[in-house]
């Protein structure tokens, strides 16, 4: 009887803290095996990142080593090639939370909303995640965060739509809260500082506080994870024990209590580094060539 069976039969009985390497390891394979719910999903390889031009095959080559791994994928972007993702995941079986990349450059950001809403009436779109963390870079007023979100609703009735930021946010956004149809909550205790040992609790209490700021609205986590190299951040430290063990233990929370996870990330992302540092590199399940890291 493998660790997975155990698992979906007593929860409670996993000790992921007194687990062995190899045993970790196995449990990280059979919960890919049966499929986590969701992951980010971005297609460059080494050498590219936003800015980079992606054509359908390379789209179908990173797909592939994540598809039977995942029931949805997130997107971040639906212009230089990224608009293809969502039709060639419907391909693939994978329903899609399809991100609509939204700053202060306004003419792109019509790009972008003009291509998801293409996307959502072609069928490809299960959900539109309309901006990423625009009020938390400060590129975007409420007001005009707003209107390209009833605009997305508008013209892709049928199709939630929601706005992805931090789960404070929405606490101190309620208009938005109040305008999204969905509550996308990006949760990461890493970026907070919080030790490893008590980031599934601290997550916990994000997604809490996102439920309630919600006001009865789904909410999902749009984004947690915790790299494996890199600079800690104040308590935080990464390594490959404690982004292992906190991928394990969020499913097994996830799928206990029935909360909607996107990991982040699909691969591991060079580009990255500019905006994040060093850490910013190795967010992934899988590395930049698509092996494994922790299975």
């Amino acid at each position: 009887m493998g660790i997975l069976h155990r698992r979906q039969t007593n929860l409670a009985g996993i000790n992921v803290a007194a687990m062995s390497e190899e045993d970790l390891r196995r449990l990280v394979r059979e919960i890919l095996d049966d499929k986590i719910h969701g992951i980010c999903f971005s297609p460059y390889v080494e050498g590219q990142g936003p800015g980079t031009q992606i054509g359908a095959a390379q789209i179908r080559e990173r797909l592939a080593f994540i598809q039977e791994h995942c029931h949805w994928i997130r997107t971040f972007s639906c212009s230089e090639g990224n608009e293809l993702i969502p039709a060639i995941a419907k391909e693939a079986g994978l329903k899609t939370m399809v991100g609509v990349w939204l700053d202060d450059n306004r003419e792109q950001n019509e790009i972008e909303l003009t291509n998801a809403i293409e996307i959502a009436s072609a069928g490809h779109a299960d959900i539109l995640g309309v901006g990423n963390e625009v009020l938390l870079r400060g590129e975007l007023t409420e007001d005009e965060l707003i209107d390209y979100i009833n605009r997305a609703k508008a013209a892709a009735p049928g199709v939630s739509v929601g706005y992805v930021d931090a789960y404070f946010e929405f606490e101190v956004h309620p208009r938005i809260t109040e305008a999204c149809d969905v509550i996308l909550a990006n949760c990461y205790p890493f970026w907070e500082g919080c030790p490893a040992d008590y980031a599934l609790l601290y997550m916990k209490e994000m997604y809490r506080r996102a439920v309630h700021a919600g006001n009865g609205k789904k909410v999902i986590i749009s984004e947690a994870g915790w790299p494996n190299i890199g600079t800690p951040e104040r308590g935080a430290v990464p390594s490959f024990e404690n982004a292992i063990k906190y991928f394990i233990d969020t499913h097994l929370w996830a799928e206990e209590d029935g909360v909607e996870v996107f990991w982040f990330s699909s691969f591991d992302e060079t580009w990255k580094v500019d905006a994040e540092g060093d850490v910013g590199a190795y967010w992934g399940i899988w590395d930049k060539d698509g092996n494994p890291k922790y299975g």
